[in-house]
């Protein structure tokens, strides 16, 4: 039986923004914090806790449920992550009417953070294989509706939870995002075998694919590739980028009220602006890979934020602060964008997405580690200056392993010219 109708590979893409606009609303969690605190007085710490907790099971279900996406394809999976998601949200509605806090851990931490990593990690897999020949445009614009939802979520939320309550902004926006990533996953579906994108021959695809000095470097699944040393490196590269991104998100407003002196009323301008070099910086990094190559883009990330984790503690104008801080938010998207073309670079495009949610691992131990490093330690020494120079440290370390993957990449290119040369 033939293919009926070729589906639209920008459809597909919208779809996967679909998903990932409406899960990615999770950034706006701390909107619901003084509204549950008046409420129910429950503590900052605790209402934070819910946040983490989401981020963790995310990190866990992309990790343990990579092999699902593969097995029973994007539409199934993005399904399973709408029900979690929806149920979660829903849920969430119901802990807060009741005033239990555990019940709240359980829907929206526990029960909505599965629906996050399936969601996380359902579409991209497929937009790798539809757009062969932009792998990182491709994945950078749904990753990057990831990093827009709360500049949409947040100000919606705040306005429904003065007008309707903080239940009922839980069911309403419970029951959009369901039909939203519903209708999203219906559309979601894997090419065809031998799909070629407009402008590109089938010959060129595979000469791609397979071209020992350019091509992919190896077609791997997820439990050989978890034995090499490249998927290690990438491991700890996303790990450091996002341990250090996510303390800055995390410390923002009052960091920038500390050293850059600036207001409230200020502070908080610059986090929504954050939000949007989060989001672009996911689409342009992502795109720049694509003409640059990913090594070269993670190298250029770890540069960029040794000089400005450097200069932060140190620099008391706030124009020059904000700056800093922006570059260090577009790297921060940047990486979770470039990251599954990087996968399908070095370990094809056989199981991407169960690589991808092994090393999603990654972003669930920064989300635990990042905000307690930089908050104790700012705690125990009243500045942020240690953390900033522990961060540099760290990207110090992130720009070495940058460097030896390519050593690395290198070797095994030479292996496999090896051979054809020997044959021709």
């Amino acid at each position: 039986m033939g293919e009926k109708k070729l589906k639209n590979r920008w459809l597909i893409a919208m779809a996967a923004v679909g998903i990932h606009i409406s899960i990615g609303s999770v950034y706006s969690w701390s909107v619901f914090s003084n509204p549950l605190n008046e409420k129910h007085g429950w503590s900052s710490s605790d209402i934070a806790l819910t946040f983490s907790i989401a981020i963790l099971f995310l990190g866990l279900a992309a990790a343990f449920m990579g092999h699902f996406v593969e097995k029973h394809g994007p539409r199934k999976s993005g399904i399973v992550s709408t029900i979690c998601f929806g149920i979660g949200m829903i849920g969430a509605g119901f802990a807060d009417s009741i005033g239990n806090l555990y019940l709240l851990y359980f829907f929206y931490g526990a029960l909505g953070g599965i629906g996050l990593g399936i969601g996380y990690i359902t579409p991209v897999s497929t937009l790798v294989k539809w757009f062969p020949d932009r792998r990182g445009l491709a994945t950078g614009l749904a990753i990057m509706g990831f990093g827009f939802a709360s500049l949409i979520a947040s100000p919606v939320i705040e306005m429904l939870i003065g007008n309707i309550g903080i239940s009922n902004t839980f069911f309403l926006l419970g029951a959009i995002y369901f039909v939203l990533m519903f209708s999203s996953s219906l559309y979601l579906a894997p090419p065809p075998r031998d799909f070629v994108p407009k402008g590109m021959t089938l010959e060129e695809k595979k000469e791609k694919e397979n071209n020992k000095s350019t091509g992919d470097l190896a077609q791997l699944t997820a439990n050989e590739a978890v034995k090499t040393v490249r998927f290690w490196a990438l491991w700890i590269m996303l790990f450091i980028n996002v341990t250090c991104g996510i303390a800055i998100i995390a410390v923002a407003s009052p960091m920038a009220q500390d050293i850059a002196g600036m207001t409230a009323g200020a502070a908080a301008l610059m986090v929504g602006i954050m939000g949007l070099f989060n989001g672009f910086g996911r689409l342009g990094w992502a795109s720049i890979s694509d003409y640059i190559g990913r090594p070269n883009v993670y190298t250029t990330f770890f540069v960029l934020q040794i000089a400005a984790f450097v200069l932060l503690p140190n620099v008391t104008n706030a124009i020059i602060f904000q700056i800093l801080i922006f570059v260090i938010l577009s790297c921060y998207g940047g990486g979770f964008a470039s990251i599954p073309a990087y996968i399908g670079d070095l370990f094809g495009t056989k199981q991407l997405g169960a690589i991808h949610g092994y090393i999603l691992t990654a972003w669930a131990a920064a989300g635990l580690v990042g905000p307690s490093v930089v908050t104790r330690i700012e705690e125990a020494t009243n500045s942020y200056a240690l953390t900033m120079y522990i961060f540099t440290g760290a990207f110090v370390v992130a720009l070495v392993v940058s460097l030896l993957i390519r050593v690395n990449i290198k070797k095994i290119r030479e292996e496999n010219t090896q051979p054809a040369e020997a044959t021709s």
